[in-house]
């Protein structure tokens, strides 16, 4: 069976483009292969700033004859259905068999296909994937209609195996397909020929071209580290960094630089983010004093002076990058010593936060609030909770975080170290936009997470007050980030609190923001110059409630599905979140998720498995008895009226659970609750076994009946088991 290798080769492919558009070249033709009947044994795709190469090994040599025999209506059918069932097998009349069949004489089409070369059905596939590939954005150059990345130059396409290899014949846009190549733009020997594609790595390599993006990754980490371990220094690691290098150069040639003297004094982030974002360099870190002191930068050719003219002209770019971030990082501390922070917060009265809730000042004064409110329930001190909510998004209008947005909150607290405000203001400044993602680390000090709370429910109401909330896929304003960080920061720190009334202020506060906003619009300048705080008294006295219930309802609606995803990984079902939902206090983030994990733990032996099949049987036959007599069995068992010694059983075993669970739960004990709830398997199988509810006799069946709301309730206290699948 023969090797198939693709190459397209074209200008420099970007390098954030690169690892997707291998992996979609790949996609696509083997998904077009497959469906032709072409299958393959192997397949591997890899990209370089000027290629994008698949390789595809074991290809049959031919796809396989195929026979289908098609059922169509009986000979003496309408005409009509006749004659659609010939339009869509593709056949004529005279080319179907007729059979007899027990519902009469039935019509056959017989489609035969044969098989096709492997060469024709390549072409057909490359050329269809040429002309539709998916990339974010491409271009179209000369006279041609073919659309690219960048410019196509040549494609390489070649069938292979034991006899040699064969060009498979193709041309797309006026670039016919061939056997040749090139190697690195300026190391290079110009076009060679290939074989295959072991050949073509090989002569690849030779010509300066290392065609696996890992093995450039892996040569760049390898030679960066030595250069630095020589000195004794380290490489800052950056996963996206080395792969977006790696996807910059086709010959990697790393080269080791020092840092100025002048710049050593800036954080060393400000070194980082400069020299990766401006230079795309690696900085290398003295680890005693945990300074920034030099970069790594790969160049993409081997040069006589062994890259020392290279190094000299990006020493002299870097000089002036930093020379700007120097002064960015000299002016801002000079306005936070002599003005604070607190001036910056005022400039942020001019920056929009969102037309619809107004300036980031604004939203300062509501974070504020609320964080003050927040504070005592996490442990935090009111006024130094208000005092880092209100100074904490102020490097936002800093020259450096201009410069550098990704600074924000690190330089906040660079900052107000720099005011000589309070340690835990400012950690909080930095804090506080914590946690961004699933895996980001979540704060813990009291102040940062009382501040880190009141932004992200400010954001989650503001955006509900406007009815903004996620759609589908589409969720501009992370607010699904936005509830995880409310839930990790809850669950994190072991916060026991009811989230509905901070969500009911924090609603208030941002409907009114909305009101206020759009009453000021227009001409209404009298309004506007009268100022908030007079408006927000105006309105005093009005009822929130109708708008605020509903409102504050749906976000702990949206909170819980979130949580859901994130107790997903700990291998908590969605169902068994549900049972517990339904209980009281589901706004207290960290009790549900205290009965969840206790009720997951039960429902994973095998006694609270098979009790909630117990609990299920009674709570059917309790519902079914209902419904048919018209009315409520809820109390008056006795045991006096058991005729059977499990029935007996079963009211001693209730009356000992009963004993448990209630004070139990009262102390939040669950695991202890819900393993007295699954003792009760035993008792109850064995009642199932032996009793027949529904007796003849009306007061037997009447005591069996409320015997089984007695099961019901007693399981009904620890969690709404009718919410578990099954």
């Amino acid at each position: 069976m023969p090797d198939l290798l693709i190459e397209l080769f074209s200008e420099e492919i970007p390098a954030r483009m690169q690892t997707r558009a291998a992996e979609d070249l790949k996609k696509l033709v083997t998904d077009g292969l497959v469906e032709s009947g072409l299958t393959y044994a192997g397949a591997a795709a890899f990209s370089t700033p000027r290629r994008l190469t698949l390789t595809l090994s074991g290809v049959l040599a031919a796809s396989p004859a195929t026979r289908e025999e098609r059922r169509g209506p009986r000979v003496d059918a309408p005409q009509k259905a006749i004659d659609g069932f010939l339009r869509g097998a593709g056949v004529a009349r005279a080319q179907c068999e007729e059979r007899a069949d027990k519902k009469g004489t039935v019509l056959f089409a017989i489609l035969e296909k044969p098989g096709r070369p492997a060469a024709e059905i390549v072409a057909e596939v490359l050329e269809r994937t040429i002309r539709n590939f998916p990339w974010p954005k491409s271009m179209r150059w000369g006279a041609g209609s073919l659309r690219w990345v960048r410019p196509l130059h040549s494609i390489l396409c070649l069938l292979s195996d034991e006899q040699g290899s064969e060009v498979v014949p193709l041309t797309v846009d006026g670039i016919t397909a061939g056997r040749s190549t090139q190697g690195h733009r300026f190391m290079g020997s110009g076009a060679f020929d290939v074989t295959g594609f072991d050949d073509y790595e090989a002569k690849l390599k030779r010509a300066r071209v290392i065609l696996s993006a890992t093995e450039r990754a892996d040569t760049i980490w390898h030679d960066a580290t030595n250069r630095a371990f020589a000195l004794g220094l380290e490489v800052v690691q950056d996963a996206g960094l080395l792969a977006e290098v790696a996807g910059l150069v086709e010959w990697p040639v790393v080269l080791m630089g020092r840092i100025g003297e002048d710049f050593l004094g800036l954080p060393p982030e400000v070194l980082q983010t400069s020299m990766k974002e401006h230079q795309k360099f690696f900085s290398v870190r003295n680890p005693a004093t945990s300074r920034i002191e030099g970069f790594v930068t790969v160049a993409n050719i081997e040069t006589a002076d062994d890259g020392a003219t290279i190094l000299a002209g990006n020493n002299k770019v870097l000089s002036a990058r930093l020379s700007d971030a120097k002064f960015f990082w000299e002016n801002d501390l000079r306005v936070a010593k002599n003005d604070g922070l607190e001036a910056w917060t005022e400039r942020l009265a001019n920056v929009t936060f969102h037309n619809k809730l107004g300036s980031q000042k604004d939203r300062i004064d509501r974070i504020a609030a609320l964080a003050r409110e927040i504070a005592p329930m996490v442990g935090a001190d009111a006024d130094l909770a208000e005092q880092a909510a209100r100074v904490a998004k102020a490097d936002l209008s800093s020259e450096m975080v201009f410069e550098f947005p990704e600074l924000q909150g690190l330089m906040g607290r660079y900052y107000a170290s720099a005011a000589n405000l309070p340690t835990e203001v400012a950690a909080a400044a930095q804090d506080h936009y914590s946690p961004l993602g699933p895996s980001d680390d979540v704060p813990t000090a009291p102040v940062s997470v009382a501040v880190a709370l009141a932004d992200k429910l400010d954001t989650l109401t503001g955006f509900w007050a406007i009815d903004e909330k996620p759609t589908g896929s589409k969720d501009p304003f992370a607010l699904r980030r936005a509830a995880l960080g409310v839930i990790r920061l809850v669950l994190v720190n072991g916060i026991r609190t009811n989230l509905r009334p901070q969500t009911e202020t924090a609603l208030k506060k941002n409907i009114l923001a909305r009101d206020w906003i759009n009453a000021c619009s227009g001409s209404n300048a009298l309004l506007k110059m009268s100022g908030f705080e007079l408006f927000e008294d105006s309105l005093k006295d009005r009822d929130f409630s109708d708008e605020i219930g509903p409102f504050s309802d749906d976000l702990l609606s949206f909170l819980h599905d979130r949580l859901k995803v994130h107790l997903r990984d700990e291998g908590i079902r969605h169902d068994v979140i549900d049972a517990v939902l339904a209980m009281p206090g589901s706004d207290d983030l960290s009790l549900v998720v205290a009965r969840a994990r206790a009720l997951s733990e039960t429902l994973n032996t095998e006694d609270g498995a098979n009790l909630v099949q117990g609990f299920r049987r009674a709570n059917n036959i309790l519902t079914q008895a209902e419904e048919n007599d018209g009315v409520e069995y809820s109390f008056g068992a006795d045991a006096k009226f058991a005729e059977t010694p499990e029935e007996t059983a079963l009211f001693a075993a209730l009356d000992a659970a009963d004993a448990v669970i209630k004070p139990a739960m009262q102390k939040e004990a669950f695991g202890k609750a819900m393993s007295a709830m699954a003792g009760l398997r035993g008792p109850i199988d064995a009642f199932f076994e032996a009793v027949q509810v529904n007796s003849d006799n009306a007061v037997v069946r009447r005591n069996r009946l409320n015997l089984l709301s007695r099961i019901r309730t007693t399981c009904l206290q620890v969690a709404d088991l009718t919410r578990l699948d099954g």
